[in-house]
């Protein structure tokens, strides 16, 4: 260790209290948790981990970092799906961990606004906005771990993005710690505010690159009388689009959720948790879960539901369906898909695309996609499912049943981004929807984003971090 990293290391433990900066110079503090990214897919090695409790001590740490010339790594609850929140391997890094910063430091009712720190887990946010009466309608399969800095460093999208957007339109105001180090306070909570350049927008979704969110100010919702669920089976895409376009106009803002999943997602579903009941599943080429936010009443939401899928079955788009009788069957069917994730881990490595398309175009990508994936790869396994509503596919790849998972991952993943990347840009769509660039896709981004748009982006970023202290790596290679 040099001499000027065991003097940061000295003025990072007077700054946040020795006990919150964690090293491998103690052979029992084990680091995992920070350096290993949540897929598992690459291991970094930190210099230290910085945990400080208030925005004071972020400012501070990031400007003894900066006068060392030590570059950080901003961290939430490391959830992240691209490797955008872990150091890399040199062990030089600063990673500097906001779960100590979690607490909610205001709830306006009158404003419909919470204003909570940056490491406030999702989950417990919406718990305390629900015990108010509001919703707050950011939902991710992560939401348990997951912090409200990170779904804005990353534009968090999740499952109720058809009726109330991503992260960032949720967010009206930001607290943000510069690359020095200074604060910027925009938590004011306006929803008008037209002098100059709107700067929350710079932030969210920089993934820690150009600083380090600190607090945000966040829109609420009444929370609705009643929410339904249901279940449906259509015979292809285009049904599903079909049925998205007679919910909108059956059920209009109250459609606050549409996911699509596809047979051999749902038959991983049923491989790996045998317990979970999936309907239709055998039968269906896909199936759709729906959900209904209603404001008048549980009869009211019922009788909309029935009047749209009656109309989708005369229409033959959709073959069967079941809505929810309880909280607990609602539950149950969301679980359904919130557990594909998870049940393609327990098959085994693949390759996940998270790609966008404009809704209307999806079921043609698919067929596309799908026949040239499977002449170029023969025996790969398509994991097609995601929210439709807003055009957001994971589109995921298993490999073939019996071949050696870690060396497809090794020799197909490139080629097979390559492949589906250059089509997702032949319908002008998105190579990442709602995870991120992070250092995954990097070296991708200046192969499908625009010459001019990338020219801008690092122009942005050499205005904000000129030395380039903030996250690099991430984002911009």
């Amino acid at each position: 260790m040099s001499p000027t990293q065991t003097q940061l290391l000295e003025t990072l433990r007077r700054t946040v209290g020795a006990a919150n900066v964690l090293t491998h110079e103690d052979p029992t503090t084990d680091l995992t948790a920070w350096e290993l990214d949540w897929r598992r897919r690459e291991r970094g090695r930190a210099l230290a981990v910085v945990r400080p409790g208030n925005t004071q001590e972020v400012a501070d740490v990031v400007k003894a970092c900066a006068a060392a010339g030590t570059s950080i790594v901003p961290q939430g609850g490391n959830t992240g799906m691209v490797v955008g929140s872990t150091p890399n391997d040199s062990g030089t890094q600063v990673v500097l961990s906001l779960t100590r910063m979690n607490k909610v430091r205001k709830l306006d009712p009158g404003n419909l606004t919470i204003t909570v720190d940056a490491g406030c887990v999702l989950q417990n946010l919406q718990e305390v906005c629900e015990k108010e009466g509001f919703l707050f309608p950011l939902s991710l399969a992560s939401e348990g771990s997951c912090t409200i800095g990170g779904n804005l460093g990353t534009n968090a999208g999740g499952t109720q993005v058809v009726r109330f957007g991503n992260t960032r339109e949720l967010c009206l105001g930001l607290e943000v710690v510069t690359a020095s180090g200074e604060i910027w306070s925009g938590l004011t909570g306006l929803r008008k505010d037209n002098t100059g350049y709107d700067l929350r927008h710079l932030f969210i979704g920089s993934e820690g690159t150009l600083g380090v969110i600190t607090a945000a100010t966040m829109k609420l919702y009444p929370m609705p009388v009643t929410q339904l669920t249901a279940f449906a089976a259509v015979p292809s895409l285009q049904a599903a689009v079909e049925l998205l376009g007679l919910a909108h106009k059956t059920i209009s803002s109250g459609l606050t959720g549409f996911e699509v999943m596809g047979q051999f997602a749902l038959s991983l579903v049923v491989k790996h948790f045998p317990q979970q009941r999936v309907p239709f599943w055998q039968d269906s080429p896909y199936c759709v879960v729906l959900e209904n936010s209603d404001n008048e009443s549980e009869e009211h939401a019922r009788a909309q539901f029935e009047r749209l899928l009656e109309a989708a079955m005369e229409m033959g788009c959709v073959t069967d369906a079941v809505v929810a009788e309880s909280v607990a069957q609602a539950k149950a069917l969301w679980h359904i898909r919130e557990s594909i994730p998870l049940a393609q881990a327990q098959e085994g490595l693949n390759i996940k695309h998270d790609i966008s398309i404009n809704v209307s175009r999806i079921p043609e990508f698919v067929d596309l996609c799908n026949g040239k994936l499977l002449q170029a790869f023969p025996g790969a396994r398509l994991v097609t499912y995601g929210h439709l509503g807003d055009g957001n596919l994971h589109y995921n790849v298993q490999a073939p049943e019996g071949q050696d998972q870690e060396k497809f991952l090794v020799e197909q993943e490139g080629p097979m981004n390559a492949l589906v990347y250059d089509i997702v840009d032949a319908f002008n769509g998105s190579i990442s929807a709602e995870h991120g660039i992070g250092s995954l896709k990097a070296d991708k981004l200046a192969h499908h984003k625009s010459p001019v748009a990338l020219g801008l982006m690092r122009a942005i970023k050499t205005a904000l971090d000129p030395h380039n202290l903030m996250n690099p790596g991430k984002v911009l290679t």
